[in-house]
């Protein structure tokens, strides 16, 4: 268990910013631009982790930690959930979905706290924002969760990924698919890929990036890196559990075949993704708000099919 933990740790860490780039130079292709290298994450990364980092004067302890602690949980998310092997690995014991959920939570917070730390209007601004979206956003995943749980009688993802992907009935029942269509909705939240957001200095479509605004340098480098890193978590989540539960192998070699494998699963949801969001107009900013009320109902939904039905798994 140990080589395939480690495997999944150093595939998750050092593959999760390639996604990233491969996303934004297809989307460029498709918006009829050469757009940069898939490898431009790693090389921003790199530039930040050997410039000096600048604190607000204001700030405390706080604002220079949080990058590190929030890297530090996602790290320990790692080592969690199946983002890449299908068998529990070195902390599965410890933490079920609803755990693997407050842990998202927690650095989303801690992030939110640091970037008011900074005392920057402007972060109070993406603050207000980002917590005027997250009472929705994480109660879905947290509602989704407990979907799963009771379709499949258990909250471990790794009996889930089993229970979904053992048979066609399981997988296209509707309390499934429900959630499988609210948890994606969610990640397109959750990594920016809505159709509202920008990376850039666009303030009137800012979300999170907000947040890291009074960040630079190594701080930056390491706040980036981690949300590299949530984007796999999260999508791989989504993939391995719900979406494509299949073609995962066990042992120290079919570790390292899954990393093949995730790469294929990854670049199906990266076209699918890139489709959606090129074709879509873009939402208003206080659109947001509707389009993750849908993603909530849809899971409460599936939620009630399921207790109506008698619950899933027997």
């Amino acid at each position: 268990m140990a080589i395939e933990s480690v495997l999944q740790f150093v595939a998750v860490v050092m593959l999760s910013p390639l996604y990233t780039g491969i996303y934004e130079r297809l989307k460029a292709m498709i918006e009829g631009r050469r757009g940069p290298s898939v490898f431009q994450p790693y090389f921003d990364i790199w530039k930040l982790m050997r410039k000096e980092s600048t604190v607000p004067m204001d700030s405390s302890t706080l604002f220079l930690a949080v990058p590190y602690i929030s890297f530090g949980i996602y790290c320990v998310i790692c080592l969690v959930i199946p983002v890449v092997y299908p068998r529990p690995v070195i902390f599965t014991p410890t933490v079920d979905f609803l755990g693997g959920a407050l842990l998202f939570s927690l650095a989303g917070t801690l992030k939110v706290l640091a970037s008011m730390d900074s005392h920057s209007n402007f972060t109070a601004l993406s603050s207000a924002r980002v917590s005027s979206f997250s009472y929705l956003s994480e109660a879905t995943l947290i509602t989704v969760f407990f979907g799963v749980s009771l379709i499949t009688g258990t909250n471990n993802p790794y009996v889930t990924m089993i229970y979904v992907g053992q048979s066609v009935a399981h997988y296209i029942q509707l309390d499934h698919v429900f959630i499988l269509a609210s948890f994606y909705m969610l990640w397109l939240f959750e990594t920016g890929k809505l159709p509202v957001e920008s990376a850039g200095l666009a303030e009137l479509g800012m979300i999170d990036d907000g947040l890291l605004y009074e960040y630079s340098g190594k701080l930056l480098g390491i706040l980036r890196w981690g949300s590299h890193i949530k984007q796999y978590l999260l999508g791989s989540v989504f993939l391995n559990v719900f979406a494509l539960p299949w073609f995962m192998f066990t042992g120290p070699l079919g570790a390292l075949a899954d990393v093949g494998i995730m790469f294929g699963k990854w670049l199906t949801l990266i076209v699918f993704t890139v489709f959606l969001n090129t074709t879509l107009a873009k939402l208003r900013l206080f659109k947001v708000q509707d389009f993750l009320m849908v993603s909530f109902v849809l899971s409460i939904i599936s939620l009630l099919m399921t207790v109506a039905g008698g619950g899933g798994r027997p």
